[in-house]
C-alpha cells in the first residue's frame, strides 16, 4: 500500500506571514504620484487585457509561495510492504529419476508428458510460487535425485533459482536413445534406472542433519518400488524418526500398464506399453513412521493438489516486518513554485512596471 506524508510540516507555517503581507499590500492605498483636477474623462475608457492580467500578479505570487512552502515541507510518497519471514523450515526434495518416470501417462496443456516432466513443473511452482501455490521464498531447500543410486544435486539453499536450474537438468537414464542404443547400453541403463528409495531417504536425512532449523522436512517422490541400494526404506525411515525429520511421501501413478516413448534406428518415435508397479504400502509406512503423510498423484492435477496440501501442512512460523520506502516529491512543487515567483518578478519589472 502507499501513502503521502510531509517530512517537515512546520514549513507550512511560513505561509501565514506571507499571506498577511500579501493581504496588507493589497489593501493599503497607494500614494498619489500625479495630481489631476478630475478623472471623470477616463472613467469610460475600456479595460484592456493587460490591465486584467495585471490583477493576477498577486495570485501568481501567492500560488508560487504556496508551492515553495509545500516543497520545503518535503512531501513524500511511502510504499509499505508487509514481508513474511520464515522461522526456519528446511525442506529436502527427493526426486525419483528411475526408468518408470519416463511413462507418458501425465498431461500438460492437453499434451502427454512423462512423469518426470510433470514433477519438475509442479516442484517449480511449489518452490517459486504459481497459481494457488505461494512459493517458499524463505525456506532452505535442497535436492536429492535417485534411480539405481542416490546423489545430492543441490545442498540446502535459499538460492532457489540455482536449485530450479539444477532440477531442470535432471534426466532419466536412457531417455531419447534408440532401441539399438538402448540394447548396447542395457546393463548401464538397467542399473541406473532402478529405484533406491532407502539410500535416497538416508542421504536426505544426512543432508538435514545439523541444519539450523526449527522444522526439517523431506518430500519423497517416487513412482516405483525399492529394488536397488544398500538400505531398506523402512530402516531409513527409522533414521529419519531418530533425527526428528518428518517425511511426506508421494506416489506417482499406479500399478499397471503405462505407455513409454521409444525410438527406432531411424529416430522415429513409437509408443510401447510396459508394466509399472507402485509400492504404495512402503511409501505410506515411511510417512506413518515419521509422522508425515502419504499422497497418491495419478495425474498432473492431483500432483498439484498434493503440493498444495503439503504447503498448507508445512506453514512456517512467521514474523511480520513492515518496511517503508519513501520517495521524495518536493521537486514537483519546488520547480513550478520558483517558476511562478520568477515569472511574477519578470512581469513586474517589464510589461507591468509601475512608476515610480
Amino acid at each position: 500500500m502507499s501513502g503521502l506524508r510531509l517530512h517537515d510540516p512546520l514549513w507550512l507555517a511560513a505561509l501565514l506571514p506571507a499571506l498577511a503581507v500579501l493581504f496588507w499590500s493589497g489593501r493599503r492605498e497607494r500614494r498619489a504620484v500625479l495630481l489631476y483636477s478630475s478623472l471623470d474623462a477616463f472613467r469610460n475608457l475600456p479595460v484592456t487585457l493587460a490591465q486584467r492580467a495585471k490583477r493576477l500578479l498577486p495570485l501568481l505570487r501567492l500560488l508560487g509561495l504556496l508551492l515553495v512552502a509545500c516543497a520545503l515541507a518535503r512531501p513524500q510518497e511511502g510504499r509499505e510492504e508487509f514481508r513474511v519471514r520464515s522461522a526456519g523450515i528446511c525442506i529436502q526434495l527427493l526426486v525419483d529419476r528411475s526408468g518408470s518416470m519416463d511413462a507418458l501417462d501425465f498431461r500438460e496443456d492437453g499434451q502427454p508428458v512423462n512423469r518426470l516432466h510433470a514433477v519438475k513443473r509442479v516442484i517449480r511452482d511449489f518452490v517459486a510460487g504459481a497459481g494457488d501455490l505461494p512459493g517458499r521464498p524463505d525456506d532452505q531447500i535442497g535436492l536429492v535425485v535417485f534411480g539405481g543410486y542416490a546423489e545430492s544435486r543441490c545442498p540446502l539453499t535459499l538460492d532457489h533459482d540455482a536449485l530450479l536450474a539444477i532440477l531442470e537438468r535432471v534426466e532419466i537414464p536412457g531417455a531419447g536413445l534408440s532401441d539399438q542404443e538402448r540394447a548396447l547400453a542395457e546393463r548401464v541403463i538397467e542399473g541406473e534406472a532402478a529405484t533406491a528409495i532407502g539410500d535416497a531417504l538416508a542421504l536426505g536425512v544426512s543432508r538435514l542433519r545439523g541444519a539450523n532449523a526449527k522444522s526439517r522436512v523431506i518430500v519423497l517422490l517416487s513412482d516405483g518400488e525399492s529394488n536397488a541400494g544398500a538400505l531398506d526404506p523402512l530402516a531409513a525411515a527409522e533414521l529419519a524418526l531418530a533425527e526428528g525429520v518428518k517425511v511426506y511421501t508421494i506416489g506417482i501413478g499406479s500399478t499397471g500398464i503405462a505407455p513409454f516413448q521409444r525410438f527406432d534406428h531411424l529416430g522415429r518415435a513409437h509408443l510401447v506399453p510396459d508394466h509399472v508397479r507402485l509400492d504404495e504400502r512402503t511409501l505410506a509406512r515411511i510417512a506413518e513412521l515419521t509422522e508425515g503423510r502419504y499422497f497418491n498423484a495419478r495425474d498432473s492435477e492431483a500432483l498439484v493438489r498434493v503440493y498444495e496440501e503439503i504447503d498448507r501442512l508445512e506453514k512456517s512460523e512467521t514474523e511480520g516486518v513492515l518496511y517503508t520506502d519513501y520517495r521524495e516529491l518536493f521537486e514537483y512543487l519546488l520547480l513550478p513554485g520558483a517558476g511562478l515567483l520568477l515569472l511574477e518578478l519578470l512581469l513586474c519589472a517589464t510589461r507591468f512596471l509601475t512608476l515610480p
